[in-house]
């Protein structure tokens, strides 16, 4: 599962061609595309059982078949015919699907494939990848780079800026018109728009639905709290956007009014915002945020008394917690950035992260790192 254009196609074909080295026979292998004018006709669960079954008929195959459905939520109902050939007693099935929805594995589907599904995110290149692609070397110069190219594969090869951001506008209105507009029926298009460009515009910043709800209200625009609340859901579902609750360290709870959210790719912001503000430190905030999504962490917004803590981590009960800043250019910015993970007395580790040149080293069991030394977990 993942944004459109991160690469789950690209996946899918390398499992397909492993499979091929395994010897398996090209037509137990079958490929289905919804993205293809091809498959038109394969839009609901019954199509899509027909069509695998008059295949197996036609190629006469008596042994295991391996179905590839990709955006599989552009097929309604399509987890019923999932459901069936799992519980085929005569037929083997093995099914590899994509989807461009983060809750296309609903609560039924779950409950009734238990033990018999694995799921992952996939999310753009990493920093790491995202040098290996391009042949950079490792350090601050090409993460700087990184922080305003962003790491969506196509667009790493595009000639120019206006390529790219005509690439990039393309794939917004792609993912907004088929992953949310026509999926979820969205009936005001613009207001969506708007709160995709406010999330944009707020990275790193707090954020309640009502204040989103009073920013529009003040350019006369017609809302309110229950579609605002559910327009940022489908942002998030499109995995355009991701959600950062604040977790109250010393109370070990989940806050629910204010939050954060971050782009699932740093491109959006370089390409559609149009101020000149380069911003890094919340670039730097966001792709610190991806790193530990794409790594399996859970990732919050801590909260100290009445200080906030960039991250807190959490992955197989280890728990981490991060500050991001710019530079630590005084020695003001280095006491606020280490002063408020001083005070964290749980467990865990603590890190500062910044694009400073050279490394502070530890201070009080703090550790100052730069973001291209962080690790792929």
């Amino acid at each position: 599962m993942g944004q459109r254009r991160v690469g789950k196609s690209y996946l899918m074909r390398q499992i397909m061609r492993v499979l091929a080295e395994r010897r398996v026979v090209p037509t137990h292998i079958v490929y289905i595309n919804k993205e293809s004018g091809d498959f038109d006709d394969v839009r609901t669960s019954k199509d899509l059982l027909s069509l695998i079954q008059a295949y197996r008929q036609t190629c006469r195959i008596t042994k295991r078949l391996y179905v590839f459905v990709d955006e599989v939520q552009d097929i309604d109902g399509w987890e019923k015919a999932v459901v069936s050939l799992a519980q085929d007693p005569q037929q083997l099935y093995e099914v590899f699907l994509t989807g461009s929805n983060s809750t296309m594995l609903s609560s039924e589907l779950a409950t009734k494939l238990t033990g018999r599904y694995i799921s992952f995110d996939v999310f753009s290149f990493s920093y790491k990848e995202f040098c290996q692609s391009r042949s950079l070397v490792v350090g601050k110069e090409s993460y700087l780079v990184y922080l305003r190219i962003g790491g969506l594969p196509e667009l790493l090869h595009l000639p120019n800026e206006e390529t790219s951001r005509k690439y990039l506008a393309s794939l917004r209105y792609s993912i907004l018109l088929k992953d949310i507009v026509s999926h979820f029926v969205v009936k005001d298009v613009p207001l969506l728009e708007d709160i995709f460009s406010f999330c944009v515009d707020s990275i790193g910043s707090l954020v309640s639905v009502q204040n989103i709800v009073m920013t529009l209200k003040k350019q006369h625009r017609k809302t309110n709290h229950e579609t605002v609340s559910l327009y940022l859901d489908y942002l998030c579902q499109a995995f355009l956007l991701h959600e950062a609750m604040r977790y109250d360290v010393r109370g070990h709870a989940v806050l629910e009014r204010q939050r954060k959210y971050y782009l699932n790719d740093l491109a959006f912001r370089t390409f559609h915002r149009s101020s000149f503000d380069p911003a890094p430190g919340r670039l730097l905030e966001n792709a610190v945020f991806l790193h530990y999504r794409s790594c399996g962490y859970q990732v919050y917004v801590g909260v100290v008394g009445k200080k906030e803590v960039d991250f807190v981590v959490e992955k197989n009960g280890q728990r981490m917690y991060i500050q991001c800043a710019y530079i630590l250019s005084d020695e003001s910015v280095v006491s606020r950035e280490f002063g408020v993970l001083e005070e964290i007395n749980t467990h865990g580790q603590k890190y500062v992260i910044t694009l400073d040149d050279v490394s502070f080293g530890m201070r009080n069991g703090i550790e100052h790192i730069r973001p291209w030394e962080l690790k792929i977990e």
